[in-house]
């Protein structure tokens, strides 16, 4: 995409929601950190479910560590995964106990350093939880970096980087929402539903829907 292309796509996606929204549901951000762990090769509607009783039940890592492994497993049982996840959940929190003072680090390597944390996982929670402009790589913003050939590459990370040099620095903040939110409800996997989209005219995908 040239550059004048991507400033209008951003301008567009910014006016048709000026204050786009992360939907897993969390109180804080440690919440936050253990809902996007849970996230990965699951639906948030399904981690959404799950974690409502498991917030209410433990909302920081002390709480977390002391109802134990079994009852997390417990919780989010209907999420893939779950038996590692629950591990993972217990892990970072006595892991953020330890090394952090129970408080959730706004640094990248500190946070990949957690178990069951990633280069995405950290990213969402140093954009949403901290307000720090970074770029979640997910499948759908995947998809839509090579799609839209707006930032193509055939790693996450690759996207990733490319993004952070083609992304107007006043779109930062939010544009991994709304390239997210647009391959969600938009620019589907299977089949787009280009009619409905805000900015087809800027786009040069050979598969378009009619």
């Amino acid at each position: 995409m040239k550059k004048d292309d991507i400033h209008e796509m951003f301008r567009r996606l910014q006016a048709a929601d000026p204050d786009p929204k992360g939907e897993l549901d969390y109180v804080n951000p440690f919440t936050l950190l253990v809902a996007v762990v849970l996230s990965a090769q699951a639906t948030d509607v399904g981690v959404n479910r799950a974690t409502k009783d498991l917030f209410e039940a433990a909302d920081t890592a002390q709480k977390m560590v002391a109802l134990g492994e079994a009852k997390v497993r417990d919780h989010i049982k209907t999420i893939g995964l779950y038996r590692n996840k629950a591990k993972n959940v217990i892990g970072l929190s006595e892991r953020l106990i330890a090394d952090h003072d129970s408080i959730v680090p706004q640094d990248r390597d500190a946070l990949e350093a957690l178990p069951g944390v990633g280069r995405k996982t950290a990213n969402v929670v140093l954009n949403i939880a901290f307000g720090i402009p970074t770029i979640a790589v997910d499948t759908h913003l995947f998809r839509i970096g090579n799609r839209l050939k707006l930032a193509p590459g055939k790693t996450p990370l690759e996207v990733e980087k490319k993004l952070e040099k083609r992304v107007p620095p006043e779109f930062m903040l939010h544009a991994h929402h709304w390239l997210i939110l647009h391959g969600r409800y938009v620019c589907k996997a299977r089949k787009p539903d280009c009619p409905a989209c805000i900015i087809s005219d800027l786009c040069s995908f050979k598969g378009k829907t009619i």
